[in-house]
């Protein structure tokens, strides 16, 4: 029996960015639930790596890989992993060690396509291409920007819209699988009641991706949502606190949020690591968030990782609508808004009695997210028991 199942992803590349590192180990964590040996696979190739002053530095040496480190000692997966440098080198398991744990595993799950290793993916049995970026990739390969959906069996996205008549997102002749994104509810649960502080977020102003053109329409990035949402402190008076990974180059959007009355704080400092980012969104009372132009306008159906890790520490959310709430229940614990008026009702709302939807909140997470229910549908979905 085949019991194990792999996943690649880019954890190493983005260091200092402990929601990103969650994306992985829900399915990592989840999965060894359900009683699988997992095995992680990164890639650094040299240009990605990185001091921890932000200089060039061999693999061995980078703030990456000690990041990577960090994250895979922390949560028991020094053994179930390995970093490639696409030059046959590795840190933890060999290659050849890592081919054959390939080859004997149930599938390999290749998030955004980032593993493209042609002797690991001709090695699996079945290769499958998570998107957790819905939009994205369909659109690069439609319009011929990109391939990142070649060479893999099987196609599954978050984004639970695709398909669908009112979703823009080109399914690109795929039949795609649709899954909600997992939570391991027992990482998230917290029994402190903190006394009402508002509203807390955590994002990236622009990311790695630029905006698409595709068949008329542009398709955008948060920043181009967010200033629709400027004013919604002074509509509300109430305090909202954002981890914003901004550059400084957009020094007018900075001076504009303070202006407005957001708390803006450094995400490297505040949630670099997985358990403080943890830690606070445990401290929040309720979250603020707004998605990307692409996920909104696409209607996409995309739900956030850092929404569901809110829901399952029983805080309430308060998120741009995408098309989610086609599946989700709204308006209890998670309320969905489009207009900044939609957002400060919901605002008020929240704020109004916040154990309520805090109660309701985790409640929505037990329902939809649980990394146990998820990742059984998934599979099933998937033809593995």
């Amino acid at each position: 029996m085949r019991n194990r199942i792999v996943i690649a992803g880019s954890l190493a590349q983005r260091p200092g960015k402990g929601g990103h590192a969650w994306v992985f180990l829900q399915y990592l964590l989840g999965f060894q639930r359900l009683g699988w040996d997992v095995l992680f696979l990164d890639r650094l190739e040299p240009e990605m790596c990185y001091d921890a002053s932000g200089e060039p530095a061999p693999l061995e040496r980078s703030e990456n890989l000690h990041y990577l480190l960090r994250v895979i000692g922390a949560y028991g997966l020094e053994d179930s992993f390995a970093v490639l440098d696409g030059q046959g080198r590795s840190v933890g398991l060999s290659k050849a060690h890592v081919i054959a744990q390939v080859r004997e595993s149930a599938l390999l799950i290749n998030v955004m396509g980032f593993l493209q290793d042609p002797e690991i993916l001709d090695a699996a049995p079945t290769r499958v291409f998570l998107d957790i970026d819905p939009g994205f990739p369909q659109m690069w390969q439609d319009l011929g920007l990109a391939r990142p959906l070649s060479g893999h069996d099987r196609y599954v996205t978050i984004g639970e819209n695709i398909g669908r008549p009112d979703c823009t997102i080109p399914t690109c002749g795929i039949d795609w699988i649709t899954t909600p994104q997992p939570v391991v509810l027992d990482e998230w649960r917290t029994g402190e009641s903190t006394p009402w502080t508002g509203f807390a977020g955590v994002g990236a102003w622009r990311g790695p991706f630029a905006p698409i053109e595709y068949r008329g329409a542009t398709y955008g990035l948060r920043v181009h949502e967010f200033r629709n949402f400027f004013d919604l402190p002074r509509a509300t008076r109430e305090t909202f606190t954002i981890a914003l990974d901004i550059d400084p180059a957009d020094a007018r959007d900075i001076k504009a949020l303070h202006s407005a009355g957001w708390s803006v704080v450094k995400p490297q400092v505040v949630v670099a690591e997985p358990w403080t980012y943890r830690e606070f969104i445990h401290r929040s009372s309720a979250e603020f968030m707004v998605a990307k132009g692409m996920y909104v306008r696409s209607n996409s159906g995309w739900f956030s990782d850092r929404s569901i890790c809110f829901l399952a520490s029983g805080r309430p959310v308060l998120a741009q609508e995408t098309g989610f709430s086609r599946q989700l229940p709204v308006g209890n614990g998670l309320i969905a808004f489009s207009t900044l008026e939609e957002a400060a009702d919901g605002a008020a709302a929240i704020a109004a009695d916040p154990r309520r939807h805090g109660r309701a909140a985790l409640s929505v997470a037990r329902e939809h997210f649980d990394s146990d229910r998820v990742l059984t549908g998934m599979l099933e979905k998937l033809g593995v028991a």
